[in-house]
């Protein structure tokens, strides 16, 4: 898989995309208009082995639904992921194997190193 989930409203989302090179062969997934799908969701858990690394704890939604004092399980994870779009920590880089999730300095230095290497 070579993509990104993303959402376009986010400018922080925007911010990084724009200061990488990206090559030609990466799909660009807006996850407002084109949802995360149920497999996609699947294939990134296998890569970090848990549904709540995926998990946006800074969503407002998050917040609204009290997510926080609740213990939730993977299943419940993933459920909530695929309702709430806002709940997918983003953005998300696939590019073969390599994963990067979030927005955090390490994941961004990561990703400069990744794709402006050449």
């Amino acid at each position: 898989m070579k993509k990104v989930f993303y959402l376009s409203t986010c400018d922080t989302c925007k911010k990084i995309i724009d200061s990488l090179n990206l090559p030609n062969d990466l799909t660009q997934q807006d996850i407002k208009k084109n949802n995360i799908s149920s497999a996609e969701l699947e294939f990134l858990k296998e890569q970090v082995n848990s549904y709540k690394d995926l998990l946006n704890k800074r969503a407002r939604i998050y917040k609204q639904l009290d997510l926080k004092n609740r213990e939730l399980s993977e299943d419940e994870t993933k459920a909530l992921i695929l309702e709430h779009y806002t709940l997918l920590k983003r953005p998300v880089f696939v590019y073969d194997e390599k994963v990067f999730i979030g927005n955090s300095k390490t994941t961004k230095t990561a990703l400069q190193d990744f794709f402006n290497e050449s």
